[in-house]
C-alpha cells in the first residue's frame, strides 16, 4: 500500500511540473515576447532575401568586361492576394490579362503560402511606376537583384550566360538554391559560379495590413547582409579579342592567342559569336532560340570544342620528335619530286623542290620530306613491331597536348581526336603500317585538335621545351590570387638543342621569299610560323595558321584557323600577323591597316545546303572576293602549302 501511495504522488508531481513548463511557455510567447507571434503571422512579419550582385570580370588590364545593372521581381504570395484592378497591374508591368492569369496559376501550382516570383527582372523605370502604387496590390511586393551587363559586347562565349535555376539545378544544391535563382549556365560564368555568386542575405520584415513595409523587425537583429561575389581577373586583352572577332565577322573559325610564359589566355575568338547582352533580360528566352536557330552555330566554342586536323601546321612538332630520336638531323636532306609514294599511296606536293633539308622543308611546306620522317620515325630498327614504334610516338605527341583535354578553366573542353593502336588494328587489322597511316606525318587522317591545343604547341615551341596550363582567369578577389597549377612548367622531354632547327625552318616560313607566308610578315618583328590547309570532307578546305613572335622571348603564341578559305596563307596567316602586330606594337604599320580594314570586310561562309528553291539575286554574295591589287600576294610561293587528298 505504501509504494502505491507514493506512486501516486510522483505521477501528479510530474503533471503539476510538465504544467507548469506549458503555462511560462505560453506566458513568454504571448507576453513577454512578440517574435513567435509576428512569425506565425505572414501579414506582418516575412522574411525577403537580398541577393548578392554577382562579381564583376576584368580584363588584363583592369579594364571592366562585366559589370551589373540593377532590376526588380514582382513577387506574389497567392494566399495573400485580395480582389483588386489586375487590368491597372497589368498596364503598369506590360502584360496582358491571358499573361496575368498564366503567371498567377503558376504561382498558385508552385505554393498558395509561399511566395513565387511573377514577373522578372523589371526595369527601374518600371519599378517606380510600381512602386507608387504597391499599395493596392496585396499579396505582391519587389524584390531587387541585379543582372549581367556586358559594356563591350563581345567574348560572348568567353562570358557565357546567366540563367534562372532548373529544378535539377535546385535537387543538386542541398537547399541552397530555389526557384527563381539565377546560375551560371555556361562559359566563365559557370566555371566560377561559385566563386562570383557570392553569399545571399535575409531580411526580417514587419508589414501592416494593407501591405506596406514597415521596417526591419527588431532593427534588423535578425537579418544577415548579402555579401557580393569575387571580382575575377581575366587574362584577356580586350583590344586583341575586339580586334579578333572583327577579322573574323561573316566567317566561321577561331583564334587562341597565348601568353607562352604565363599560359594566359589573350585571346578566345569563336566566329560566329553573339552579344552577351542578348542573354540577358527578360528576353532572354526568345534570344536564346534566335541565337540557337541562327546558322554555323553561334553558341558552340570552337576555340576548345571545334575538331580541326592540324594539317601541314602539325610538321614542326613531328620534326622535333625527329630531331630527338635521332633519325634526322637539321641537314639530312630528303628528294622531293612533287609527290610520295607509301606503297601504293600517292601523297602529292604542290610543287617540286628536289633535294631537300628541314629548314626549307618547314618553309616550303614540302609534303615529301614530311613523309620521309615520319617513315623513318616508324621504321626505327629498335622496335621489334610496328605496334611498339607507334605506340612510342603516339607517346611523344601526347606531351604536346594532343589527344587529351588541357583542363582550360571553361566547361566542355574537347580532347582531340588520335587513334591508338589498337584503335588502328580494330580499323585495318593487323597488317597495317606507316604507309596505311601516311597522312599522320602531314597532319591529317586520325588527328583532329582544338584551336587551343594548337597554340598551347605554339607556346611550347616558344618556350623550347616546355608549357604552362592554359588558363582564362589570372587571378580571383582582391589578394589576385592565383591557383598553383598556373605556376607549373609541363615538360615535353625534347632536348632544348633541337627547337632552333626547327624554329629556324618556321622563321623562313614567315621571313624568307621562299615561305609559304612570307606575306605575312610583320616590319621589325621575326615571327616564326607555318601555314596549313586543311582538307574539309564537308566543303572547301580550312586555312590554318600557327606561330609566335617575337623569335627571342616570345609574347605570343597563335593559331588561327578560317573553316572553308583555302590556303593558310590567303586568311588565317594574315590574320595572325594583324593580331600579333597588335598585341606587341599597339597598331599596325604601314598600309597593313588598310589591309586588315579589306579581311573584316570579307565573306567566308560554308556552302548553304542545297535546296529546292532557285537562287535569289537579291541576297548578298556570301562568296569569298579577292583583295584589292595593292593587297593581293606578289608571287606564288604564298599558295604551296596545300596537301592533296591522298587515295588509297
Amino acid at each position: 500500500m505504501d509504494n502505491l501511495f507514493n506512486r501516486k504522488y510522483i505521477v501528479q508531481g510530474l503533471f503539476i511540473v510538465v504544467a507548469l513548463i506549458l503555462l511560462g511557455q505560453l506566458f513568454y510567447i504571448q507576453v513577454a515576447s512578440d517574435r513567435y507571434f509576428l512569425s506565425a503571422n505572414s501579414n506582418v512579419l516575412r522574411k525577403k532575401y537580398t541577393f548578392p550582385a554577382r562579381g564583376i570580370i576584368l580584363d588584363r588590364n583592369s579594364k571592366v568586361l562585366v559589370q551589373n545593372e540593377p532590376v526588380y521581381d514582382l513577387m506574389v504570395t497567392p494566399s495573400l492576394v485580395k480582389p483588386f484592378d489586375t487590368l491597372a497591374l497589368c498596364r503598369i508591368i506590360g502584360i496582358d490579362m491571358k499573361g496575368f492569369y498564366k503567371r498567377f496559376n503558376k504561382a498558385k501550382t508552385q505554393s498558395r503560402y509561399q511566395r513565387s516570383v511573377f514577373e522578372k527582372q523589371l526595369s527601374v523605370q518600371t519599378y517606380a511606376s510600381l512602386q507608387e502604387q504597391l499599395s493596392r496590390f496585396v499579396g505582391f511586393e519587389t524584390q531587387n537583384r541585379t543582372v549581367r551587363h556586358y559594356p563591350d559586347s563581345v567574348a560572348g562565349q568567353f562570358f557565357g550566360y546567366v540563367k534562372e535555376v532548373s529544378a535539377k539545378d535546385i535537387d543538386e544544391s542541398d537547399g541552397y538554391y530555389r526557384p527563381g535563382d539565377y546560375i551560371g549556365k555556361a562559359g566563365v560564368e559557370r566555371q566560377y559560379n561559385q566563386e562570383l555568386q557570392g553569399e545571399r542575405g535575409v531580411e526580417n520584415m514587419i508589414y501592416n495590413a494593407r501591405n506596406v513595409p514597415q521596417g526591419s523587425y527588431l532593427n534588423g537583429k535578425f537579418d544577415t547582409l548579402a555579401t557580393s561575389g569575387e571580382t575575377l581577373t581575366s587574362s584577356l586583352d580586350i583590344t586583341l579579342q575586339k580586334l579578333g572577332e572583327q577579322l573574323l565577322k561573316n566567317k566561321v573559325g577561331s583564334i587562341v592567342a597565348i601568353e607562352p610564359s604565363t599560359g594566359e589566355v589573350l585571346a578566345f575568338v569563336s566566329s560566329p559569336t553573339y552579344d552577351p547582352n542578348l542573354m540577358v533580360g527578360r528576353q532572354q528566352g526568345n534570344n536564346y532560340m534566335d541565337i540557337f536557330r541562327s546558322p554555323n552555330r553561334p553558341f558552340t566554342v570552337r576555340p576548345l570544342s571545334g575538331y580541326y586536323s592540324p594539317g601541314s601546321s602539325f610538321k614542326p612538332l613531328d620534326d622535333l620528335i625527329a630531331l630527338q630520336e635521332g633519325v634526322i638531323d637539321p641537314n639530312t636532306t630528303f628528294n622531293c619530286p612533287g609527290y610520295y609514294w607509301a606503297g601504293n599511296h600517292r601523297v602529292s606536293c604542290e610543287h617540286v623542290d628536289g633535294n631537300i633539308s628541314l629548314k626549307r622543308g618547314l618553309a616550303r611546306s614540302c609534303n615529301a620530306y614530311a613523309c620521309n620522317v615520319f617513315q623513318r620515325l616508324m621504321t626505327q630498327s629498335r622496335f621489334k613491331s610496328k605496334k611498339a614504334s607507334y605506340d612510342d610516338w603516339i607517346g611523344r605527341v601526347r606531351k604536346f597536348g594532343l589527344g587529351s583535354k588541357l583542363d582550360l578553366d571553361m566547361p566542355f573542353e574537347r580532347k582531340g581526336i588520335l587513334f591508338t593502336s589498337d584503335e588502328y588494328t580494330k580499323r585495318f587489322g593487323k597488317y597495317w603500317g606507316y604507309t596505311t597511316i601516311i597522312s599522320l606525318a602531314i597532319g591529317q587522317g586520325e588527328m583532329n585538335a582544338t584551336p587551343l591545343q594548337m597554340a598551347n604547341i605554339m607556346a611550347i615551341i616558344a618556350n623550347r621545351g616546355y608549357y604552362i596550363k592554359p588558363h582564362l582567369i589570372k587571378a580571383i578577389g582582391e589578394k589576385k590570387d592565383v591557383k598553383k597549377e598556373y605556376l607549373v612548367k609541363n615538360s615535353v622531354d625534347i632536348d632544348l638543342k633541337y627547337f632552333d632547327p626547327v624554329i629556324d625552318g618556321m622563321e623562313a616560313a614567315v621571313n624568307s621569299d621562299y615561305g609559304t607566308a612570307r606575306d605575312s610578315a610583320i616590319p621589325n618583328i621575326l615571327m616564326c610560323g607555318k601555314t596549313g590547309t586543311v582538307q574539309n570532307p564537308h566543303g572547301k578546305n580550312h586555312s590554318v595558321f600557327v606561330g609566335f613572335a617575337p623569335r627571342e622571348n616570345p609574347k605570343i603564341a597563335i593559331a588561327v584557323i578560317v573553316e572553308n578559305a583555302g590556303y593558310g596563307s590567303a586568311y588565317a596567316a594574315p590574320i595572325a600577323s594583324y593580331i600579333t602586330e597588335k598585341y606587341l606594337t599597339g597598331k599596325l604599320s604601314g598600309n597593313r591597316t588598310e589591309r586588315a580594314e579589306w579581311m573584316k570586310n570579307q565573306v567566308v561562309l560554308p556552302d548553304p545546303p542545297k535546296s529546292k528553291f532557285k537562287y535569289d539575286p537579291k541576297k548578298p554574295d556570301t562568296t569569298a572576293k579577292p583583295a584589292p591589287a595593292a593587297i593581293q600576294p606578289q608571287n606564288k610561293i604564298a599558295a604551296i602549302t596545300k596537301t592533296t587528298p591522298i587515295t588509297k
